[in-house]
């Protein structure tokens, strides 16, 4: 409620960018919202202030007639784009970097109202600077507007987006026209180059992100803010032992595709890809446990299927529409490469189970094997790791917990210094040889 006392009064915008030149009493900083960037005290006059953010909120759905209308209170006027993309039928709004500041929850299909064309909608940070809505729709839909427009007297701009029914066959002719104009120009696929690094690389994959959450569980669980949290405790603890280079696929609340997760991997020279996520069931509240995922072509039960098909969605949960890539495949040395990857793959995936088991509750079968996008790099050895269920209580009483996460990131940590033991006692002969020696 004080964020939107503070959106409606355009004088109070005024008076808050006064504060941020530096030229307002800071009797002013406590009405300012709370994703606003706040002035650090004495601040010299040479330097520049930062950009205040824009800030989005109070988020409504409502019907007239036919048309349905999506609308956000808005901090400024910014510039909007929208479109629609099919299989599933969404509409897609792309904003410069918004502060949303309203519920996710409020998004929920459950919350919505009944015989509107928006069935759901979520929002976050799509790329830098660049925040996107995805709205699931009901049925066909064409865009009517998709504007932030002027408030009416002391009202704050808004964020009006209305949208009417429309037959199947101009639906799908509109995707595919939006569809081919975000397509990226056809280049040829040039083998990556990693980095090179004296350290073993290992990139750690917290999964979901922006306006892919993820799962949502019990007592307002949501996967992106688990998998994060958990990644970055990780990240620290490796990067103190000295061992290894740590590089995650997300440091922030922010959208990456499963594609480009699996180059982070392979440009950055990585030995080890580990991706953190987090299950639910709608309808078995007491599966609990944790489970280690290893890419196969054929999944290892069906329970393994469902699970990477709910991954392998994420990005179509973000707004973007993406094709698997298939070259290579056909390569014998790829052919031989990908198997040795695989066979890496499930040594460390029985060593984190292994490990595991000190700690952490275990699905009754911990290690399974699925088609997962992003455990498809031919040449990085990649697991995926679900900490557990959101739909199970105890699971996410133990996800939740800084205890929890402290001693399980201990075993995770454990696993992976287990897994290079070898290749780090055969370095010195390594070494000793390519220096000459022992030579006779």
């Amino acid at each position: 409620m004080r964020l939107m006392a503070s959106i409606r009064s355009k004088h109070l915008y005024f008076a808050a960018a006064l504060l941020i030149l530096g030229t307002a009493g800071s009797a002013l900083a406590g009405n300012l919202p709370s994703g606003r960037v706040k002035l650090a005290q004495n601040l010299p006059a040479s330097t520049a202030p930062v950009p205040s953010m824009p800030v989005a909120a109070d988020a409504k759905v409502s019907a007239i007639g036919n048309t349905t209308h999506l609308t956000f209170a808005m901090s400024e006027k910014v510039d909007v784009q929208a479109f629609v993309l099919a299989n599933p039928d969404r509409v897609i709004v792309d904003l410069p970097e918004i502060n949303f500041q309203t519920d996710p929850a409020n998004g929920k299909a459950t919350a919505l109202p009944k015989g509107t064309l928006v069935h759901a909608f979520r929002f976050g940070l799509f790329a830098p600077g660049k925040s996107r809505i995805v709205i699931d729709l009901g049925g066909p839909a064409k865009i009517l507007k998709a504007a932030v427009e002027e408030g009416a007297g002391d009202a704050p701009p808004r964020l009006a987006i209305d949208l009417a029914p429309t037959d199947k066959a101009s639906f799908r002719q509109a995707a595919a026209a939006a569809l081919k104009a975000s397509l990226p120009p056809t280049e040829a696929n040039a083998p990556p180059k990693p980095v090179e690094s004296e350290k073993p690389v290992v990139v750690l994959d917290p999964g979901h992100g922006g306006p892919d959450g993820g799962a949502n569980g019990v007592d307002g669980a949501v996967e992106k803010t688990i998998v994060f949290d958990f990644a970055e405790m990780l990240k620290h603890k490796l990067e103190a032992s000295g061992r290894y280079k740590v590089v995650m696929t997300r440091d922030r609340d922010v959208f990456v595709p499963l594609n480009e997760r699996v180059k982070i991997a392979r440009d950055s020279g990585a030995k080890l890809f580990v991706s953190i996520h987090a299950d639910t069931v709608s309808d078995a509240g007491n599966v609990t446990g944790a489970t280690v995922y290893t890419v196969s072509d054929r999944a290892s039960d069906r329970e393994a299927e469902r699970v990477a098909e709910q991954e392998n969605a994420a990005d179509a949960a973000a707004g973007v529409q993406t094709t698997e890539d298939q070259v290579g495949v056909n390569d014998i040395l790829f052919d031989l490469t990908r198997r040795e990857t695989r066979t890496f793959s499930h040594v460390f995936s029985r060593t984190l189970v292994n490990y595991l088991e000190a700690t952490a509750r275990m699905n009754k079968n911990p290690e399974r094997s699925a088609g997962f996008v992003v455990l498809k790099a031919p040449d990085v050895p990649s697991v995926l790791l679900e900490l557990g269920y959101l739909s199970n209580d105890r699971d996410v009483k133990c996800l939740t917990s800084p205890d929890w996460r402290d001693k399980t990131t201990d075993k995770v940590a454990a696993a992976i210094d287990t897994f290079f033991a070898p290749k780090a006692a055969a370095q010195p002969e390594r070494n000793a040889v390519a220096a000459g020696v022992g030579r006779d």
